[in-house]
């Protein structure tokens, strides 16, 4: 087991929070199965943009870390990543309540990847649609 899949099992297991943003926004892993992350929050009034609704942003913390676990599960022993690119687009605004990101990863190279998420509602509406495109890094090897 590399070291990102061992940070991803512990946080499962709720023996680590690795994240300080996690622990900001309040989101949790709860599940992560064959490359697929689920991270689940509770949104309310904290989270809101001036207009009353969840911001962006925070949607987009919770599809990055959702694809970023996804990514995460696929690297090798002494290789991390970077977002390089994130896109997003929002599809329903939300006030409060259980918010589920999905994230998985569509393609995984040796220097680059491509990961996808989606956010739903209690419900299962969706409320938006991201996707990054991730650098993979190694460790600096001695000569």
């Amino acid at each position: 087991m590399t070291p990102s899949q061992t940070v991803i099992e512990e946080w499962l297991r709720k023996d680590r929070n690795p994240a300080p943003v996690a622990k900001l926004l309040g989101f949790q892993l709860t599940g992560f199965e064959d490359g697929v992350a689920r991270i689940e929050m509770d949104a309310d009034n904290r989270h809101h943009n001036p207009m009353g609704i969840v911001h962006g942003g925070v949607l987009c913390d919770l599809a990055d870390a959702a694809m970023g676990v996804a990514f995460a599960g696929g690297l090798e022993e002494g290789e991390s990543f970077v977002t390089i690119q994130l896109s997003a687009t929002y599809l329903r605004s939300i006030r409060e309540g259980r918010l589920i990101a999905t994230g998985w990863v569509l393609q995984q190279g040796r220097t680059a990847g491509h990961a996808e998420a989606e956010v739903t509602d209690a419900a299962g509406r969706l409320v938006a649609r991201f996707s990054s495109t991730c650098l993979v890094t190694r460790e600096a090897r001695a000569s």
